[in-house]
């Protein structure tokens, strides 16, 4: 039987299965999502069921989604979905099966949206929550009269207006806007695209008066790694403990952290931040930001192209591996740690680090090497790109474990052919696909050039890196030795020769 409303009473109540309450059902819509992913599911959504099943948000989740993708299974389960949690938390094996009714319903921004819009006018609805990934939040020529508005921040302001005009600019319509997008100071920015794209449309300055004092738009982070739904044989298994199948079924590692600046009057409006201490309100979340976006995100980022290409699928294979979790140690705690560009502490940079360690090895999740270079080049620039810069700041010589990883990008990004608007390259005989925006310019620098003229030309590219990264002393040259040594001897061979390991590769 698959999950929905009707088949609750049904399921057979099992150790380490949570099911929802009735009562959850009828709770009043409070919260405006832009985004169906796992991330929203497994993070926001997760805090927002578990606060209501303690009695403490009760309020529930209109998703909006904004692409053409399938929503119907949300449909057949009546917004249910299962959460399977799974790793060590201090010592302690945890597996855990929740069942998630946070979501009301899901609608299209291109077939709902005047639905979407009368949400505007339900006084209980307080919260905007988005993840677009991280170029959904970006400047564009919207007209918010357009049905939807093309961009996230356009259809976000037309929201906005016609709540505006609902409750006659009061005070207390105003909404909490937390954007949990991968990109520095998330709500700033999306504030500052917001107002302009109501300057450009010309909107009452009596809105923009309400837009600016009255909406909170929220910097956050967010910190979970959540692979989704597993394998066909794994999914089978899992229904199968279950007790019914589940088209959403999202698996999610133990560790969780929604970092968000506000003050009393933002805890107040997101009162589910009681039900769990991975919810962090705070006045600055700069410490949050700086020791995840680099020692987690910046180590995957430099590790992802060099573990793919040296045959590992997911990361609990190369961080166990004895040469990789060599090279991946060196880097995080010696070079990254080293170059984080805001001050911290050293022992909670290294308790951090540790942690991370964890993490990667999860024997529960299969965290795949492949989703991480997905935008590779727009995650090297803004995970890596400043610590490097940092580096040089502190050091003349080139960090040669970052340029590793840099040599591992850009051999990553050999593409190799384009077929269909899609760019492929190959490792050991077999494609792979490459979704980045930059791989057209890869392809291109490929075709025409060998791999000292490729990382030549792409250090040097300042419309990448907003910087020459081939001025740097030394940095082009590690990066050219560390590619060639690649392509002729493998990568897993220039690993070990870079931590001196004698080991058999």
């Amino acid at each position: 039987m698959q999950l929905s409303k009707n088949i609750i009473q049904q399921i057979p109540g099992k150790k380490g299965l949570e099911l929802p309450a009735a009562a959850l059902f009828e709770l009043p819509e409070k919260v405006l999502q832009f985004g169906t992913g796992v991330l929203l599911r497994a993070l926001p959504d997760y805090f927002i069921d578990k606060a209501n099943k303690k009695g403490i948000f009760n309020g529930r989740i209109v998703v909006v989604k904004s692409t053409d993708s399938d929503s119907s299974a949300f449909d057949r389960q009546d917004g249910l979905y299962t959460v399977c949690v799974r790793g060590v938390e201090n010592s302690v094996t945890i597996e855990e099966n929740i069942v998630n009714a946070s979501i009301s319903r899901v609608l299209s921004a291109r077939t709902d949206w005047q639905r979407i819009l009368e949400c505007a006018h339900n006084p209980e609805m307080r919260v905007v929550i988005s993840n677009t990934t991280e170029v959904g939040i970006q400047l564009s020529d919207d007209n918010i009269q357009d049905e939807p508005p093309s961009s996230f921040p356009g259809k976000l302001l037309a929201f906005l207006f016609e709540r505006f005009k609902a409750f006659n600019g009061s005070a207390a319509s105003g909404m909490v806007i937390v954007p949990t997008e991968l990109i520095t100071d998330n709500g700033s920015k999306l504030e500052s695209i917001v107002l302009e794209l109501a300057h450009r449309n010309n909107l009452d300055f009596k809105f923009i008066e309400w837009l600016e004092n009255h909406n909170t738009f929220c910097n956050s982070l967010v910190d979970r790694i959540v692979p989704g739904k597993p394998g066909k044989e794994d999914s089978a298994k899992l229904e199968k403990e279950l007790g019914y199948t589940d088209e959403l079924l999202t698996m999610s590692e133990v560790f969780r952290l929604w970092a968000i600046e506000g003050d009393a009057g933002v805890k107040e409006v997101l009162s589910f931040c009681q039900a769990d201490e991975g919810v962090v309100i705070t006045e600055d979340i700069t410490l949050f930001k700086e020791l995840k976006l680099r020692l987690l995100n910046g180590t995957h980022t430099f590790n992802c192209g060099l573990a793919f290409l040296s045959g590992f699928n997911i990361t609990r294979e190369a961080i166990t591996d004895s040469v990789f979790s060599v090279f991946a140690r060196q880097l995080m705690q010696k070079e990254i740690a080293a170059a984080i560009p805001f001050e911290i502490d050293a022992k909670v940079k290294e308790d951090f680090a540790n942690r991370v360690f964890e993490r990667f090895c999860n024997p529960f999740i299969d965290h795949q090497w492949q989703s991480i270079t997905v935008q590779y080049t727009s995650k090297m620039k803004m995970r890596n790109v400043p610590m490097l810069l940092r580096h040089y700041e502190q050091n003349d010589t080139p960090p040669m474990h970052m340029a590793t990883g840099f040599a591992g990008f850009i051999l990553y990004m050999k593409l190799t052919d384009n077929r269909d608007g899609k760019y492929y390259g190959e490792r050991n005989g077999v494609e792979y696909e490459v979704k980045d925006d930059a791989a057209a310019l890869f392809y291109a620098e490929w075709q025409k050039g060998d791999a000292a003229t490729v990382a030549a030309s792409i250090l040097s590219n300042e419309q990448l890196w907003d910087t020459n990264l081939a001025a740097l002393p030394g940095f082009l040259a590690a990066v050219q030795e560390r590619l060639s040594e690649m392509m002729t001897n493998g990568v897993m061979t220039t690993i070990a020769r870079l931590e001196k390991i004698n080991t058999p590769v």
